[in-house]
């Protein structure tokens, strides 16, 4: 890759806007993963709530990507992530200074979804600045503000033990949303080349189209399954392996940076090699990696496994959305929003599948079982699939294309 050729075919304060927004709000949505465990001192859960507390965070951020999806093609993307911002801090003063029941919990826990719903805005502000060539490095670079999750499991716990509560931990998670709010107004720029604001009839036709769930599938496995196990992994420590509140974190720590980090590889490697092959290969690994830890071998093998799973479900996310850009050029917004919302329902039904079934069978093997089995399906499904989308808008080799003389109905 030519670094100076990318750099001037972009706008680089705006990736890092988008990056640095999509960071510390990743950083918010995921506080309740590993706070789960020293927030059930406070109040007496079974493994089904705690399933549900760190899940319904993600659940928020599915429904609420929809609608910034749609301001993001109305007002623009810097608009609504400046309004994301603002509402993020709603959930962190309640449960900074208000929360004193079970029940008001799981009501911030569902608002902490504002901010990660920061991905309708933050991928389309930097994926409007760049050319198709360079649509999976942007949007892997952009995307890697999931790395975000890594402070929460670092810091959270130990923040709540040195001042004995957990509830400041909200509080001080104001300080770097509002330092972000000030440096993404001042940084972040629309592209010139934003897409007119289409009607509510015109999104209607995008999930008409098949191609529409069939990202809203895969993603749905890929960044499902890194920030439910992101959220998941302290809890299972806790629970599975007797682990410290704080020892536990950092163990899922340890897994959640392979996810992070490998994410802008994934883009970059689905540019050179193709999409079709980088996500084949990876949901391979996956279901490989996951029938594994459904073993429940000892603890240090089983960071090796879920440093490898984590690794390959980050680097699935970047190969994802090197493809749905190309796809979807002047709708992207929404697109965005539908797909990252499908990706959202699969990190709430995984901490639920992991924790139902802990409570039900006493053991998480079946749980893991189940998630190896949805990692194959999703190999079938490409194999299946990936013919079609050779005929029309990826080139032989599985790298995606975009020809001026396509149809409207396929390149659009």
């Amino acid at each position: 890759m030519d670094r100076k050729s990318f750099m001037k075919s972009g706008h680089s304060p705006s990736l890092f806007s988008a990056f640095l927004y999509f960071d510390m709000s990743f950083m918010v949505w995921s506080l309740l993963g590993p706070l789960a465990v020293i927030i059930m001192s406070d109040f007496q859960m079974d493994a089904a709530q705690k399933a549900n507390l760190v899940a319904l965070p993600v659940l928020g951020g599915s429904i609420l990507r929809l609608v910034l999806g749609y301001l993001t093609d109305v007002i623009g993307p810097k608009r609504t992530g400046q309004l994301g911002l603002l509402l993020t801090m709603v959930p962190l003063v309640w449960g900074w200074k208000f929360v004193d029941s079970l029940n008001e919990l799981y009501i911030v826990a569902l608002m902490l979804g504002i901010a990660g719903a920061s991905f309708a805005a933050a991928l389309p502000l930097a994926s409007r600045w760049y050319p198709p060539k360079y649509q999976g490095l942007a949007m892997g670079i952009a995307g890697a503000g999931n790395s975000g999750t890594v402070f929460s499991t670092l810091f959270a716990n130990r923040i709540a033990a040195h001042y004995g509560t957990w509830h400041v931990v909200f509080g001080l998670a104001l300080i770097p949303i509002a330092l972000v709010f000030i440096v993404f107004t001042i940084l972040a720029k629309d592209s010139p080349n934003q897409p007119a604001p289409r009607k509510l009839s015109d999104y209607g036709r995008v999930l008409n189209q098949r191609d529409t769930w069939v990202f809203c599938a895969l993603y749905c496995v890929t960044f499902g399954g890194f920030v439910g196990m992101a959220n998941y992994l302290t809890i299972f420590f806790n629970t599975q392996y007797g682990l410290s509140p704080v020892r536990a974190a950092d163990f899922a720590t340890v897994c959640v940076i392979a996810g992070s980090l490998f994410r802008p590889v994934g883009g970059w490697l689905a540019d050179r090699v193709g999409g079709i092959r980088m996500l084949m290969g990876l949901y391979a690994i996956v279901a490989i990696m996951m029938a594994c830890i459904s073993t429940l071998p000892t603890l240090p093998v089983i960071i090796v496994l879920l440093f490898i799973g984590m690794m390959a479900l980050g680097m699935g996310n970047g190969s994802v959305f090197q493809l749905v850009p190309q796809r979807f050029q002047n709708e992207i917004g929404i697109v965005t929003g539908i797909v990252g919302a499908a990706g959202g329902l699969g990190g709430y039904f995984l901490p639920k599948i992991l924790g139902n079934l802990k409570l039900s069978t006493g053991t998480y093997t079946p749980g893991f079982l189940i998630l190896s089995g949805v990692a194959l399906v999703c190999v079938v499904l490409i194999f299946v699939i990936q013919g079609a989308w050779k005929k029309t808008w990826i080139g032989s080799g599985g790298k995606a294309r975009v020809d001026a003389s396509m149809p409207d109905s396929i390149a659009s």
